[in-house]
């Protein structure tokens, strides 16, 4: 059975950081793509990173140059690194791996900036 779950998240004030966490059950990071996304309260769930088996990577672009996505083969991890956050990247965090036809999805973290 696949599980992922998510950690990291917090409450942050503008221009701060916070480091995301996903780990994984039942699937091994390292045999494919996986995405990091988001969904702030009356919004749709939207993609903010992902990284295909190669490491390429593909950010939104109301993220890019801030957050950094990256994968931990030998502990089955992936990060999102957040910097300089703003009160518009307040959403509840989901990470996301899609395999063999099937979408697997987290519980979520929530990341609130306010100051």
């Amino acid at each position: 059975q696949v599980q992922l779950a998510e950690s990291g998240g917090g409450l942050v004030q503008p221009g701060g950081s916070l480091t995301l966490s996903c780990a994984a059950s039942g699937i091994m990071f390292s045999d494919g793509a996986m995405g990091w996304y988001r969904q702030a309260p009356g919004k749709q769930r939207e993609l903010v990173a992902d990284l295909n088996r190669g490491d390429f990577t593909r950010y939104a672009n109301a993220v890019k140059g801030r957050f950094t996505i990256s994968r931990d083969n030998a502990r089955n991890l992936v990060y999102l690194q957040m910097s300089n956050l703003q009160p518009e990247d307040t959403a509840r965090h989901y990470c996301r791996v899609p395999r063999a036809g099937q979408d697997y999805w987290g519980q979520g973290t929530q990341v609130t900036v306010s100051s």
